[in-house]
């Protein structure tokens, strides 16, 4: 455990350097460590301390939610498909959010707590009527996943655009937040978020065994001592909080609950009880070098990030289709 957890920390530690250095203005190295000290010049110490460290932090909490639900989704629905994105969950917490900013909350710290609140309680409801749309008996096959997914997702989709179009003064915000990136960077963001996604993600670091557990039925869990509902019930709400912190703060970003579980499952193994950290720090490590690449492909213009992680996604979404139609669930 302590070699995989290294090595994908100093993989987050290195990101987190360059996307503090890489900008419209460079900054070595060696001027991050004197703006650490407190010795930086001061133009550079204002530009790390008030624009891009909020930034690189929201970035990184962001994809260590999606991975870390994500891992946790393709535990618990025994589904190596079962992305955040992809079954309609973030969607779900989008459409909380611009319901939230459509009540045109002060931007404040207690204002904004109630957007991620509204996401959290539009996606736990998009969990449990995908969950139920998808289900035969006690299994839920991949292509009714997918599809109850689709379909709940292009609903609330729909339903967002509507109040995105019925929104006058708020329009700006909730289209800058529902393509996808840092829009709304800030240390208020970054504290509003914090409660949710610790919360989160803390019960999910801590249920990797029975997410373990899990993998061999609900029968064979229930005999081994688990109580199947009730774990299954407090990871759908852990999951979901999670989910929502990240939707919405950084919009609907697909594919990186998706990609970096099945990454770090091939390179370190199926325990869920390394899985799920080493998903949460592989995915802000990788949704940091993502939101890299959506900065300097452009530059001086800055695209969503959601473009970038799209773009790598979509066609590993296909392998892993593929994979599972000639291999059954992993």
């Amino acid at each position: 455990m302590r070699k995989p957890l290294l090595c994908t920390f100093l993989f987050l530690l290195a990101a987190i350097v360059l996307s503090l250095a890489i900008g419209s203005v460079l900054i070595s190295p060696a001027e991050l460590w004197d703006i650490l000290r407190g010795t930086g010049e001061k133009t550079y110490t204002f530009i790390i301390w008030n624009i891009r460290l909020p930034r690189t932090v929201l970035i990184a909490l962001t994809g260590a939610a999606l991975s870390g639900s994500g891992a946790a989704f393709q535990g618990l629905f025994r589904n190596p498909l079962a992305d955040p994105f992809l079954i309609g969950v973030a969607s779900g917490a989008g459409l909380g959010a611009v319901i939230a900013m459509s009540i045109q909350w002060p931007y404040s710290f207690w204002g904004l707590m109630a957007i991620p609140m509204s996401a959290f309680i539009a996606a736990l409801l998009t969990v449990f009527i995908v969950y139920y749309l998808a289900r035969v008996g006690r299994t839920i096959p991949t292509t009714n996943l997918i599809l109850a997914g689709v379909a709940f997702s292009s609903f609330a989709t729909s339903l967002t655009s509507f109040l995105m179009l019925r929104s006058t003064s708020e329009v700006r915000r909730a289209l800058g937040w529902l393509l996808g990136g840092a829009s709304q960077a800030g240390w208020t963001a970054v504290l509003a978020m914090l409660p949710y996604l610790l919360i989160g993600l803390g019960i999910l670091v801590f249920s990797g065994y029975r997410l373990n557990l899990l993998q061999f039925g609900d029968d064979q869990a229930q005999q081994l001592g688990l109580n199947v509902t009730r774990s299954k019930t407090i990871l759908l709400v852990a999951a979901s909080l999670a989910t929502a912190s990240a939707v919405a703060f950084s919009g609907i970003i697909g594919f990186i609950g998706l990609i970096v579980p099945h990454v770090m499952r091939m390179w370190f193994g199926g325990d869920y009880r390394r899985l799920i950290p080493l998903s949460i720090i592989g995915g802000a490590a990788a949704l940091l070098i993502s939101d890299i690449i959506a900065r300097i492909v452009l530059a001086p213009q800055e695209i969503p990030v959601g473009i970038i992680t799209a773009l790598v996604g979509a066609p590993f979404f296909l392998w892993v289709l593929r994979r599972v139609k000639n291999q059954g669930y992993w």
